[in-house]
């Protein structure tokens, strides 16, 4: 597969839970892979793959989390974000708790197949569990 491979998205009628309530709200997509391509996925030792979730809009960085097979499917599925929470151990749709949702615009795997890119629609504060918009806030040597 070349770097960058997108996956096969479709607007779409999916899950209504996963989209914001409102008319005007914000909308994911629903991508359907191929096998070929999910096979392309390569998981760590834990069964983990990097998931970069990056502004659809302004191509910002927003955060870095981690999938399982169980989220990616889910993930797909809803056209909203979900990961796993390595430290508490349990499927983590983002914004469930906070209302800082991620609407998936498009889905990426890099040439390696080890890591994910997610270009989304960002609700919301931002992206950080502490209030910022990226968890890439802080910059080094900007002191």
């Amino acid at each position: 597969m070349q770097d960058g491979t997108v996956l096969s998205v479709t607007p779409g009628a999916n899950d209504p839970s996963a989209h914001d309530d409102s008319p005007a709200g914000p909308t994911g997509r629903v991508i359907r892979p191929a096998a070929a391509e999910l096979g392309e996925v390569r998981y760590n030792a834990d069964g983990l793959v990097p998931a970069i979730a990056q502004c659809a809009e302004t191509g910002e960085v927003l955060m870095m989390a981690w999938m399982n097979p169980q989220s990616l499917a889910m993930t797909f599925a809803e056209g909203r974000m979900v990961y796993w929470s390595r430290s508490r151990s349990e499927l983590w749709r983002k914004g469930d708790t906070s209302g800082d949702r991620q609407f998936v615009q498009s889905a990426r795997y890099d040439c390696d197949g080890d890591t994910l890119l997610f270009s989304v629609i960002q609700e919301g504060r931002g992206a950080c569990h502490t209030g910022e918009r990226s968890c890439f806030h802080r910059e080094f040597g900007a002191q």
